[in-house]
Formats: structure tokens, C-alpha cells, sequence
């Protein structure tokens, strides 16, 4: 049996396509062909299930688009990150997922479309969320939310930004985060894992891809080493709030995710994660075609369910 025959058959179909298109490299497109390209993509989450309010917002230069799944107050609250490696990404390429885990999870999800790179560099989007999260405690009741059940979440770059921002409440004393939810984070801006090594060239998304959207949003302004851009390694975990990890096991971040995971336990952190086998990097929003990403859909839902 090859690796490829252990990917599930929706995601080993989309991987054969992309070897026989010859690899093609993300450092090759410009950076509004990627985010066409990842718009491209939505039909892959399946449909877009209605909700019972959907609203947008714009806060200075920070867009919000709030869901809520029925007419009732005091919901928990989930503000969540999209990924697209700092580059790419909106509140479009995940608006399918956003409307499952409002309903699936009968929370408010405020999902944060940020500056992205090369036009907005570091601190950019790391300053946009925590703009955001505190639009949210300050606005969560009058949408129906909860503001002292905060939970932020998001994905690959979005898990980073998510990361990071708790990071950045803590420092300041702020307790308003309860819980993280981090799903295939990006967390080593020099890609130095042995899992770069072996999923980095054949599943999608690419070492070049990520390594190249770390680039075009931290470099000029800051080194890789820099903790924020490089947060696997920082020595002020504790006091995090409750995270969960989601990996991949295809996918060039699966071994910093969990080395994350290993550092937030020793770090006194409850931490709990999750490798879903037989997918890629970007599973999450594949659920059309997905049965691991409707499942990690139903997993994330249940953890905002059991407040």
C-alpha cells in the first residue's frame, strides 16, 4: 500500500490530480490568482446550510460576519480565524463551515476577515484580531451572545492568529478567553519539522505554499524567530486557557501541532489533540467531499455544545 492509498478517496482523488498537474508551485502564482484559486475551493465544504440570522459588520478596518442559529440569548461565542497561510482567505471561503458550527453548535460564531499580506504586513492581522475580540466582548450581548464564554478558533494561519492574540490578552491580564480551538495551526515560520520533509511536496498545500505566505507577511518586519512569528517555541504557555489541537495526518504542520500540544502539557495548560488520518491540510473545509472534515465539523460543534 502507497501513502496515497491510505488518503481517503475524495482527498486522494484531488492529491493525483494536482502530482499529475506536475506539482504546481505556489511562489509561481501571484498572490490574487492564490485567493481566487482558494474561492474556488467552496463547493468542497458541500452546501451552505441557512441560518437563522446572518449579519456583516465593519469595524474600522476589521470585517465581521456574525451567525446566529436561533432567536435566544446568552449563547456561547466562538470568534473564528480563517486560514490561507496570510494571504488569502475571507469571510467567503468559510462561510459553509461557519453556518455548520453555528447550527451544529447552537452558538454565536463571529468570524473575523483580517488585513492580509503582502499588503498588510506584520503586525497587521495580529493587531486586527485582538481589535476583534474586543469588539466581540463589548458587542456579544447585544447579538445574543455570551461575552464571558469566549472560545477563539480558527485554522492553519487562522489558528496561529488565534494563538497568538490569547497570548497577547494574557500578557495584559486579560482572562477573557476560555478556550482555544486550533485546527492545523501554523506555528514555525521556518518550517523546520521532519513532517515538512514528508508531506511537504505531494498534498495541496505545499511547503512553498507556507512558507511563502509566512514571507510575504513577516518578512522586512520581523525574523522568523521573532514569537510571534514562530509562537511553537515560546516560553509563556501557561495560563492559556483550555486548548484542543486538530492535525492532519498529511500535512506539513502535523508535527508542530502536536509538539504543541507536548509543550502546552508541560507548560500546566489542559490541552487535548486530535490527528485525523487519511487527509490533508485543509480538511477542515472539505466536507463535501470529506467524511474526516464533516466529522471534525461535528467534534468542534460538540466542544461549543457542552457549555
Amino acid at each position: 500500500m502507497t501513502e496515497l492509498d491510505r488518503l481517503e478517496p475524495g482527498i486522494r482523488e484531488s492529491v493525483e490530480q494536482f502530482i499529475r498537474a506536475g506539482r504546481p508551485s505556489a511562489r509561481l502564482q501571484t498572490f490574487e490568482e492564490r485567493r481566487q484559486g482558494y474561492l474556488a475551493t467552496i463547493d468542497l465544504a458541500g452546501e451552505a446550510e441557512p441560518v437563522w440570522r446572518i449579519e456583516d459588520f465593519n469595524f474600522d478596518e476589521v470585517q465581521l460576519r456574525i451567525y446566529r442559529p436561533q432567536d435566544e440569548s446568552n449563547l456561547p461565542v466562538m470568534i473564528y480565524f480563517h486560514g490561507g497561510c496570510f494571504v488569502s482567505g475571507d469571510l467567503e471561503t468559510h462561510d459553509r463551515q461557519m453556518r455548520q458550527l453555528a447550527n451544529q453548535g447552537r452558538c454565536l460564531v463571529v468570524a473575523v476577515h483580517y488585513r492580509l499580506a503582502p499588503e498588510h504586513r506584520y503586525p497587521a492581522a495580529h493587531d486586527d484580531a485582538v481589535k476583534a475580540i474586543r469588539i466581540v466582548k463589548e458587542q456579544a450581548s447585544a447579538w445574543g451572545g455570551n461575552p464571558d464564554k469566549l472560545t477563539l478558533a480558527g485554522d492553519s494561519a487562522g489558528g496561529h492568529i488565534a494563538l497568538v492574540a490569547s497570548l497577547r490578552l494574557k500578557s495584559e491580564g486579560l482572562s477573557w478567553i476560555q478556550r482555544l480551538i486550533l485546527i492545523y495551526p501554523m506555528l514555525d515560520a521556518n518550517g523546520s519539522s521532519k513532517s515538512y520533509d514528508q508531506y511537504g511536496d505531494d498534498y495541496i498545500v505545499t511547503r512553498d505554499m507556507l512558507l511563502s505566505g509566512f514571507e510575504a507577511y513577516f518578512e522586512g518586519n520581523t525574523t522568523p524567530e521573532h514569537p510571534e512569528a514562530s509562537p511553537l517555541y515560546r516560553d509563556d504557555l501557561a495560563g492559556l486557557p483550555d486548548t484542543y489541537i486538530l492535525t492532519a495526518e498529511f500535512d506539513p504542520l502535523v508535527d508542530e501541532g502536536e509538539e504543541l500540544y507536548r509543550r502546552l502539557l508541560k507548560a500546566g495548560v489542559n490541552a487535548q489533540c486530535q490527528r485525523y488520518l487519511g487527509v490533508n491540510h485543509g480538511f477542515f473545509q472539505l466536507g463535501g467531499i470529506s467524511p474526516a472534515g464533516r466529522k471534525a465539523i461535528g467534534d468542534v460543534a460538540a466542544l461549543m455544545r457542552s457549555w
